[in-house]
């Protein structure tokens, strides 16, 4: 299995090499040459298994000869060991046919911990048998970044860094990020919003000097490996409503288009999926394009959802992609465009965006009457991400294809928000309670390239 760039002029790599690079050096991300195919058959078989079987079965074609079977196993059992609930991944009815996908039950109650305690293992495996070190760099608009923390804190062959806006994500969100006392990880309150720190990131990567000396990798969705775990979770769902025998349909709250993005690999697996529903909140760029109206920056507003509170979504190139008829011409032009504020999306490419995703957003207002009504109607306490979602799959389903909303964080992570829509103050699980509690570790510093790498050359362990 071999892994090119959306921009078409790096070289392909293996899938551990894409894992361990990240960013393409031509500026693009890395997919798949070609999707592995499903068959109805082996779909079904899913049917019952656990979740670490299901994901090794999954996600085995991806990784090719990168790790042998009996790693990839070992390393799956490792990443789940920590999880919450026996399912990882549970379903709760909400409504007849509404179905939310609890994707909070990991180490920091987020739906990136499905994907990044993976990599974190994966990165330990690979990087122990090359006898190397990397230093990873990484930007969040609230759950990235303590997902990571969590998953490298104490290795001994990585170096973390952690952009997030300040003042700008929740303070569990915050607190998770900067309790962390591991000298390996390190948490930069950054000036300015998410899309900042993103575009740092990436500056980062494009500096081939300062990459190559501090052997810089990446662990945001841009790294294929994240998009890859993902991908497992639609299969587990879809199976227990009785997949490949029944369509099933997934609304997807989404900012940075990557957990979406990996229900499109799921479909073109060979998964029967419906409707591909994206959910955004008032920072609707991506709903604006979808709905025909191009992809325009524009101002990012603070919202009661923060983690996507973003308008340059970087995983939306991979669709643009497969959108171009996988024309990594056609995308590299399009992204310099968007350097100079935004684009518009061809008639052919804009349809096949249309056949594959379906969209809608929802206010500041909505997201909380949500919250409100949905634990009078079911009793479920949503977080304002989940909300999104509810709202805005409300809006999509039908009769007769289950609808699946993933439920993306716990509302602990987001207590006023959630106590201002409802009444409802949700405590932390009991493994969190002293979160409050704990010394931060953290630094106040500017968006500036220059002072940003040279704090990452200063605090490098030797």
């Amino acid at each position: 299995m071999k892994y090119i760039s959306t921009r078409g002029q790096a070289p392909e790599l293996t899938f551990e090499d894409a894992m361990l690079t990240g960013l393409a050096r031509d500026g693009g991300l890395y997919v798949p040459s070609e999707i592995p195919q499903m068959s109805h058959e082996e779909i079904a078989a899913l049917a019952g298994l656990s979740y670490e079987e299901t994901a090794y079965r999954v996600m085995r074609p991806f990784v090719g000869d990168s790790f042998t079977d009996e790693e990839f196993r070992a390393i799956i059992d490792r990443t789940y060991a920590g999880f919450g609930h026996a399912a990882r991944a549970p379903l709760k009815q909400l409504s007849p046919n509404h179905f939310l996908l609890e994707l909070f039950h990991g180490p920091t109650l987020a739906f990136k911990d499905f994907a990044m305690q993976l990599i974190g293992q994966l990165f330990q495996t690979a990087l122990e048998r090359r006898g190397d070190r990397v230093t990873i760099a990484g930007a969040t608009s609230g759950d990235t970044g303590s997902a990571a923390m969590e998953a490298f804190r104490g290795l001994s062959n990585v170096d973390v860094f952690i952009l997030y806006p300040h003042g700008r994500v929740s303070e569990v969100q915050r607190r998770q990020m900067t309790t962390p006392q591991d000298a390996n990880v390190h948490a930069l309150a950054v000036d300015g919003d998410f899309d900042d720190c993103q575009a740092r990131v990436k500056d980062m990567f494009n500096d081939f000097d300062f990459r190559d000396g501090v052997k810089l990798a990446g662990v945001n969705s841009i790294n294929i490996a994240r998009v890859l775990a993902q991908v497992v979770y639609y299969f587990s769902a879809a199976v227990s409503l009785g997949a490949p025998g029944r369509k099933v349909s997934f609304t997807v709250p989404t900012g940075n288009f990557g957990d979406i993005f990996a229900g499109f690999i799921a479909k073109q697996m060979g998964l029967p999926i419906d409707q591909l529903v994206v959910a955004t909140n008032q920072n609707d760029i991506l709903h604006r394009c979808l709905s025909g109206e191009g992809y325009y920056k524009g101002e990012t507003k603070p919202s009661v959802s923060p983690s996507m509170d973003i308008q340059v979504s970087s995983n939306f190139e991979r669709a643009l992609f497969y959108a171009y008829g996988q024309d990594a011409g056609a995308v590299a032009q399009l992204m310099d465009e968007l350097a100079n504020g935004g684009f518009d999306v061809s008639q052919g490419a804009m349809q096949a965006l249309a056949d594959t995703y379906a969209s809608g957003r929802a206010s500041e207002e909505e997201t909380l009457a949500t919250i409100k009504s949905e634990v009078a109607a079911s009793g479920e306490l949503l977080c304002p991400h989940g909300a999104v979602g509810v709202k805005v799959a409300n809006e999509h389903r039908k009769a007769d294809v289950p609808m699946i909303t993933l439920a993306t964080a716990h509302p602990a992570k987001f207590p006023a928000a959630v106590e201002d829509a409802c009444g409802i103050h949700p405590p932390l699980p009991p493994r969190m309670a002293d979160l409050y509690e704990r010394s931060e570790r953290v630094t106040r510093i500017s968006s500036d390239l220059a002072t940003l790498e040279a704090h990452f050359r200063k605090n490098i362990a030797n």
